[in-house]
């Protein structure tokens, strides 16, 4: 199977019918239900292995838990559990986000990142970014991948990893 950019998948992936999805999204409200809360659960369109899940609820932080861990463990035990009850043999992962939280999440660490690489270009001067999780350091990673003059690094030892930004002038080949 040939993804967008003309090369080979390793996987090929399952596009999930409507009565699966049916099924996956009582699956999900039934977990919700089990642990006492009360959310809205939308299903987004899938992204090749991935199944979206968006959940709208009024405790919104007892679900994502202190820098998202308790959302990360949820997804977790959600994808097992779909696993095992929707029994579905190709590989398929869910993204579960609570109220947005991962969505501005996201759009926090691009907008650090761009601006901690305005300031390294501006003074050179390296800039070490707080610690972060894999996932987080990645998103820095791919945001700052084609900015001019910058180059970033993963540091130190984990749960304390973090990037250093530094300043990498642009050298000519001619």
């Amino acid at each position: 199977m040939l993804n967008q950019t003309g090369l080979e998948n390793k996987f090929s992936f399952h596009n999930f019918s409507n009565p699966e999805l049916k099924n996956i999204k009582k699956e999900v409200a039934i977990f919700f239900e089990k642990m006492s809360f009360s959310v809205e659960i939308e299903l987004l369109p899938q992204k090749e292995l991935t199944l979206p899940i968006v959940l709208k609820t009024e405790e919104p932080q007892i679900l994502i838990g202190e820098k998202g861990k308790t959302l990360a463990e949820i997804q977790y035990l959600l994808k097992i559990i779909l696993r095992r009850k929707i029994k579905i043999e190709k590989p398929f992962y869910i993204e579960l986000d609570v109220n947005d939280y991962k969505k501005k999440k996201i759009e926090y660490l691009k907008e650090l990142a761009r601006e901690v690489a305005k300031e390294v270009a501006l003074t050179k001067n390296e800039k070490i970014l707080p610690p972060m999780s894999a996932y987080e350091r990645r998103i820095v990673h791919l945001e700052l991948a084609d900015y001019p003059n910058i180059t970033t690094e993963s540091i130190g030892q984990e749960p304390e990893r973090k990037i250093a930004v530094k300043f990498h002038p642009f050298v000519s080949s001619e």
